[in-house]
């Protein structure tokens, strides 16, 4: 053994010097302090005197408790504070009476009784926000009516969700506890309407097998173990047959569809186990067919029947073939490739006490879809309506394969209610040509198809003798499909208004009477309508918005019969193609019959949304 020698290293102590230190720290905290306070409220940048403060309160939206020592600030960062342990704050405002406006700004809004013009608004905030570890953070939220606007004259209430959390451990009989195995967690979430399965994180066991999730919305998840191969030098082998660990689902389920459904409500912490069992594996081979050298392929694999996470294989495109290992069993092995040359292939594979080698996966191009409008408006106007219908909440990465023409928008969105590695929902391109456009390089698979007119409506959608608006549409390998879009303008106009006693509390700036300038996006929503079909029914999902006014209209409804409902938040998991879910709602809001080119006028209620 060779050692090296050590730098010797002299340490000695100086009281005077720490002393001195000291207090040097102690002087520029006193300094910064009162600068702090000097910029927060006591002057502002003309040296002008303190003209306000905003004063509220941070509140457990689950609990309704106070929540002490949480931060309070501004989304531009210039004001900050926190609370104390009622969960109380204030924010001292500068005065900016007499600030003159900047070219071309005239917005004027009222706060603490001074006007304060639009680009000064930098001088104090119109908006706070909260956040303290625990609770889920406001700031990641895409939706900007969550944030708190100010509101004249009164105390602020900031409310913050308290995160769920999903803990375990998984159990591996085994005695190499330096193991660590993958847990996945994938949430139940609506997109126009219908439910799919996200992924939303993984994490590694320890190496005693616990697991954590944190910062979790409320919701409906699922949970399950990846693959793990053995390599204990206590249990494996290496010259017998190879074993490991086949995705485990909770509780005990044999696969993603019949796992059990984990509800989590504000701030819940749900305990789970997990208990892998130990499992022969036997080497597999699928040759590819047709497979260019160079290219990649991306693979999925699922048990015959029920697709889902879970199992693995890999491509090996020096003898082009799939790879792996797998326990016993039946499984659909799909591989695709992206790009100009898009190709897609899959094969069965039967796995039983011995290796397996399935039939060659052939690989064909990808279908296409070609789009083809006919405009049947009765209106010369050429004035065109940015359909309700099209402002839709939607989340990033709604998997929908989207394409715009001039006066529509079409939608390709998978039937399935979980998406296989995401390979099945990709479209290389969309070429537009006019009023017509046409999805190339489509996977494989069925597909609803969404229109979105941006002047008038879809009458009807088909393909042959396909009625798309309630049937969807299947793809096949290298198919080139046609389908046919009518649009037409004489839809039916629904207008009301909410009843002023169940209008919401907009919590926004108020702008003076004579003004009306006040921009803020919480001051222009009064509430969400939604047009939802019966069953049945001819009708099409619409949405519209309530004014600050408590009035609504909604334009180009297409004719049918529609249970309408009005609500004070966005509905973002309203499930409304399930009428399962939708039974939920009988009794609420009210049902109308439209006809083309009818005027109905109704009034409302509002629901509340249960937070």
């Amino acid at each position: 053994m060779c050692s090296y020698p050590r730098k010797s290293r002299s340490y000695s102590y100086h009281p005077e010097k720490y002393a001195a230190l000291h207090a040097w720290r102690l002087l520029l905290f006193l300094l910064l302090t009162c600068l702090t306070r000097q910029v927060r409220g006591q002057t502002n940048l003309a040296g002008e005197s303190e003209k306000g403060s905003v004063r509220g309160v941070v509140l457990n939206r689950a609990t309704h408790e106070p929540v002490g020592r949480a931060l309070v600030f501004s989304p531009d960062n210039r004001f900050a504070t926190f609370t104390d342990d009622q969960g109380h704050f204030e924010l001292a405002l500068p005065d900016v009476t007499g600030t003159a406006p900047p070219p071309g700004v005239n917005e004027t809004i009222s706060i603490a009784g001074a006007d304060y013009v639009g680009a000064s608004f930098a001088n104090f905030p119109t908006m706070l926000m909260a956040r303290k570890p625990g609770f889920l953070n406001m700031d990641r939220s895409p939706w900007p009516w969550d944030r708190m606007f100010l509101v004249e004259g009164k105390d602020v209430t900031i409310t913050l969700v308290p995160e769920a959390r999903i803990v375990g451990r998984v159990v591996l009989p085994t005695s190499n506890t330096s193991d660590r195995i993958r847990v996945q967690l994938y949430r139940r979430q609506v997109f126009r309407g219908r439910a799919r399965w996200n992924f939303v994180s993984s994490a590694t066991a320890r190496s005693n097998g616990e697991f954590r999730f944190a910062e979790l919305e409320a919701g409906t998840y699922k949970l399950l173990t990846g693959e793990l191969m053995d390599r204990d030098p206590l249990t494996a082998d290496p010259r017998g047959p190879m074993f490991g660990y086949p995705p485990a689902y909770f509780p005990n389920a044999l696969n993603f569809q019949s796992a059990a459904e984990i509800s989590l409500t504000p701030g819940m912490t749900f305990q789970a186990e997990l208990s892998p069992f130990r499992q022969a594996y036997y080497p597999v081979r699928i040759p590819v067919t047709n497979a260019s050298g160079e290219a990649g392929l991306e693979v999925s694999v699922a048990v015959q029947g029920s697709k889902g996470p879970g199992f693995e294989l890999g491509y090996n495109p020096r003898n082009q073939r799939i790879e792996g290992s797998l326990p016993n069993g039946t499984y659909v092995v799909e591989a695709s490739s992206q790009g100009e040359h898009a190709v897609t292939g899959s094969a069965a594979l039967t796995v039983k006490d011995a290796p397996a080698e399935a039939s060659p996966v052939t690989l064909a191009p990808t279908g296409s879809v070609h789009i083809e409008a006919k405009l049947e408006f009765k209106s010369d106007s050429e004035t065109v309506e940015r359909s309700e219908s099209s402002n839709e909440f939607m989340f990033p990465g709604q998997p929908t394969a989207q394409g715009r023409g001039e006066n529509f928008n079409v939608f390709l969105e998978p039937v399935d209610e979980f998406l296989q590695s995401d390979i099945s929902n990709r479209t290389s391109s969309v070429l537009q040509q006019g009023d017509s456009m046409i999805f190339a390089h489509v996977a494989p698979g069925r597909y609803w198809v969404r229109v979105d007119a941006s002047r008038g409506f879809a009458a009807s959608v088909t393909s042959g003798t396909v009625d798309l608006l309630r049937r969807p549409l299947t793809v096949a390998p290298g198919s080139n499909l046609r389908v046919e879009v009518r649009l037409r303008d004489d839809g039916a106009e629904l207008f009301g208004s909410i009843p002023a006693e169940s209008a919401p509390a907009v919590q926004n700036v108020k702008a003076p009477a004579e003004r009306h300038a006040d921009s803020s996006y919480a001051n222009r929503m009064g509430g969400f309508i939604y047009c939802i079909p019966l069953p049945d029914s001819a009708g099409q999902f619409k949405t519209g918005r309530v004014g600050q006014d408590g009035k609504f209209s909604l334009r180009q409804v297409p004719p049918g019969s529609y249970r309408v409902l009005a609500f004070d938040r966005p509905q973002i998991d309203l499930e409304y193609t399930n009428n399962e879910a939708m039974r939920a709602y009988e009794g609420k809001g009210l049902i109308v019959r439209l006809s083309a080119g009818q005027k109905e006028q109704i009034t409302l209620p509002l629901l509340s949304t249960n937070e």
